[in-house]
């Protein structure tokens, strides 16, 4: 890796690299999946398995929605044919060419970003209704300015509805389940965890506390109205059932 490089061009670039290899994540939806979607049947992800209930959305038609690090043609499309008039940034640029690959085949429009989600968000105050972030919050260092900015571009009466990783997993070796990294988890502050994900290519990765999570919202001006808990799909912690996957629906106050 290029030690110039700013962490978050790292990660970029990894994830095209991810997706090029068959990533899970970078996989856009098919056509069944779109066809269920336009007679209304449909779920999405924020984490590993469960999907997110209905009612953290309301009716989706007409609603102006942002799909925060979301590019991948996996949430977008599903969104966009339930009526919602969507818009995704990501810093993927191969996530953004499965955005545009899937609206091409299914004939829908939608606003396509290449943006950097630590940097401020290219919108104007108030601009949108629901702001959906799938886990992401392990490629970024410090989630608070996130959180600010996505109240500031919601509309007041606005939803935040974001997956995240709570960090225990970073504890772990993957190919041995024992306790072998002390938290926090920051290879741009231990070269211990830097070695690691550069040996992976795992890009820059970090650990976030379930109390970053939840006071990060709240500190912003968030009100928390609902969560719940995920385990990974694969290895220990799923055959363990440890949940280390957390969701959480937010409103912006002001209606």
């Amino acid at each position: 890796m290029n030690t110039n490089e700013h962490y978050t061009d790292i990660n970029a670039r990894t994830v095209d690299s991810w997706v090029e290899s068959g990533w899970e994540w970078g996989k856009p939806v098919d056509e069944a999946t779109c066809l269920r979607a336009r007679n209304g049947e449909w779920d999405v992800l924020l984490t590993p398995n469960k999907p997110v209930p209905h009612a953290w959305f309301g009716e989706l038609k007409g609603k102006t929605l942002l799909g925060l690090a979301c590019g991948g043609g996996q949430q977008m499309p599903v969104f966009s044919l339930l009526g919602a008039n969507c818009t995704v940034l990501d810093y993927s640029q191969k996530q953004l060419e499965n955005e545009r690959l899937v609206a091409g085949r299914e004939g829908y429009d939608i606003e396509i970003l290449r943006a950097d989600m630590t940097q401020s968000l290219p919108f104007a105050d108030d601009t949108f209704d629901i702001v959906f972030q799938p886990v992401s919050n392990c490629y970024v260092e410090n989630m608070r300015p996130i959180f600010k900015e996505c109240l500031r571009i919601l509309k007041p009466g606005g939803v935040f509805i974001g997956g995240f990783d709570n960090g225990i997993c970073f504890a772990f070796d993957e190919e041995e389940p024992v306790l072998r990294y002390h938290l926090p988890f920051n290879p741009l502050q231990n070269p211990e965890h830097r070695a690691v994900l550069e040996k992976d290519n795992s890009g820059m990765q970090f650990s976030h506390t379930t109390e970053e999570i939840i006071s990060g919202q709240l500190e912003a001006g968030f009100v928390l109205t609902n969560l719940y808990e995920d385990t990974d799909n694969y290895g220990k912690f799923k055959e363990f059932n440890l949940p280390v996957y957390l969701a959480t629906r937010a409103i912006k106050p002001g209606r």
